[in-house]
């Protein structure tokens, strides 16, 4: 079989490693080169004195993408992962009450009445026109955009009738709720995309719609547990994984992806390179200079970008079996703090955050009688210039003292056993351009074909995958990166 068409993937994330899996089984020679000793990248692991933490993405939603990615590569997620739907799916917290989300309508629509009387009528609405809006343009996130006049596609001009255009989200669900807070329930996901509900696109009404049509779901052992899967089903289908071998370079030449040259100086080549890396960060670092014209260093500056996050792993040794696996803590003033964190920059006083409690439901995180915490909290990027050398310590403090006094964990301090910390500069010394966490900004002038392509526009035979393509940030998203560079490649390619 040495005549295969051979392929490498840069970067073994969810979507190259979706990619890879999907070439293998469809008979190509595959490689991926992983600078990392094990696959995963920001779906990946960390692991100390038997505690267990994502590294990233804590939830999975829109399961049947994941289970697509899975049946084209041959293989059934179930058989390979342990999956469990949570309800509630979550709890908000805010200043003088919080709210258990679920998927149940009934009990969602009681929930609301209690706090907000005549507000739950809303919901009725909500699902009747989002669920049109979902069958109208999810089709819109399968396909590949790469020039204007994709647009023209009759899926697309029949989509456009039902894409929200000109409002944000926030002011977008007023459709359905009057309350601000009620709102906040609906579009904080916004986040996922690291924007602010008051900036990002109303488009995006999709993601609560998702939540709560499909449900959310932990997989035992962590969402890492995907990536394991995947690489499994990879190497069964005959792709190879290197671990600890990253790539130095791309090989361009005359405009067509070679292969790439490896950080030890081996040269590797293939008829086809899928790029699975922070798209400004490979395109400031991975492509041989003078190849670039749209993406130059000074144009990427000018793009938009996520914000970042702050991120504390907590092995405890105690357990806390009467709250939720997700909680979502509100600032008092949120929209202060979205703008202090995307326009001014700035560190808040007065800050958001988010604690998963996984060993409520998966006792494998964590030892007997312990527990491993993973709290996040939004923070600007590294435009901001913020010296995270000497923040973190008493942002550290800041952060513990807020779960303290604003939640019903109490002071965690005399339980650490095990703790790990990234800053945004952390983020961005990982690979990560302006440590942006959620890559480019998803704002409509980035978005679609504004979106650098899944078959990159500036080499041909290069294909991107990962959150900094077409669909976006996120999962379910990248898992579709994947799909559709697969898809392209095996339409250009013949194994």
């Amino acid at each position: 079989m040495a005549d295969r068409r051979k392929v490498i993937v840069v970067g073994a994330g969810p979507g190259g490693l979706t990619a890879a899996m999907l070439l293998a089984h469809r008979g190509y020679q595959v490689d991926v080169f992983e600078k990392e000793p094990a696959v995963g990248g920001r779906n990946g692991a960390i692991e100390a004195n038997g505690f267990r933490f994502d590294i990233g993405p804590t939830f999975l939603m829109m399961k049947f993408v994941l289970d697509q990615a899975f049946a084209e590569a041959g293989a059934r997620s179930e058989d390979l992962l342990e999956f469990q739907k949570l309800e509630p799916m979550y709890r908000l917290i805010f200043p003088d009450f919080s709210l258990d989300i679920s998927q149940d309508r009934e009990q969602m629509k009681r929930a609301i009445a209690e706090r907000f009387p005549g507000q739950e009528r809303g919901l009725d609405a909500f699902f009747a026109k989002e669920g049109k809006r979902f069958e109208h343009i999810y089709s819109c996130l399968e396909k590949e955009y790469s020039s204007l006049s994709d647009f023209l596609r009759p899926s697309f001009l029949r989509s456009l009738p039902w894409i929200p255009l000109g409002r944000s989200l926030f002011d977008y669900l007023g459709n359905y709720f009057a309350p601000e807070r009620l709102r906040l329930s609906f579009t904080f996901q916004s986040k996922y995309l690291g924007m602010s509900p008051w900036e990002c696109p109303a488009f995006f009404v999709i993601l609560p719609y998702i939540e709560h049509e499909f449900g959310i779901f932990h997989v035992r052992g962590g969402l890492a547990e995907i990536s394991r899967a995947m690489a499994e089903v990879a190497t069964r289908n005959g792709a190879r994984i290197h671990l600890s071998a990253p790539v130095r370079q791309l090989t361009v030449e005359k405009g067509q992806a070679r292969g790439v040259v490896l950080a030890d100086g081996q040269a590797v080549q293939a008829d086809a390179v899928v790029l699975n890396a922070d798209f400004a960060h490979a395109m400031r670092t991975l492509i041989p200079e003078g190849v670039l014209k749209k993406y130059t260093p000074e144009k990427l500056a000018r793009k938009k970008y996520s914000c970042s996050t702050f991120m504390l792993y907590l092995g405890l040794n105690r357990v806390f079996p009467d709250l939720p696996h997700h909680t979502i803590v509100f600032a008092k003033d949120y929209h202060r703090n979205t703008q202090e964190i995307f326009k001014q920059l700035l560190l808040s006083e007065d800050f958001s955050f988010y604690i998963r409690n996984a060993s409520l439901n998966d006792d494998s995180l964590a030892p007997a009688g312990k527990c491993a915490l993973y709290i996040l909290v939004p923070a600007p990027n590294q435009a901001s210039g913020i010296d995270w050398a000497t923040e973190t310590a008493a942002f550290r403090e800041r952060v513990l003292d807020a779960i303290a006094t604003r939640t019903p964990w109490g002071d965690l301090r005399p339980h650490i056993e095990v703790e790990r910390i990234i800053t945004p500069a952390d983020w961005e010394r990982s690979g990560v351009y302006r440590g942006a966490t959620f890559n480019l900004a998803h704002s409509i002038d980035q978005m679609l074909c504004f979106r650098p392509h899944n078959h990159f526009e500036e080499i041909d035979g290069c294909y991107l995958v990962g959150g900094g393509t077409h669909p976006g940030s996120g999962l379910p998203t990248i898992y579709q990166s994947g799909l559709i560079a697969a898809r392209l490649i095996a339409k250009r390619l013949r194994p």
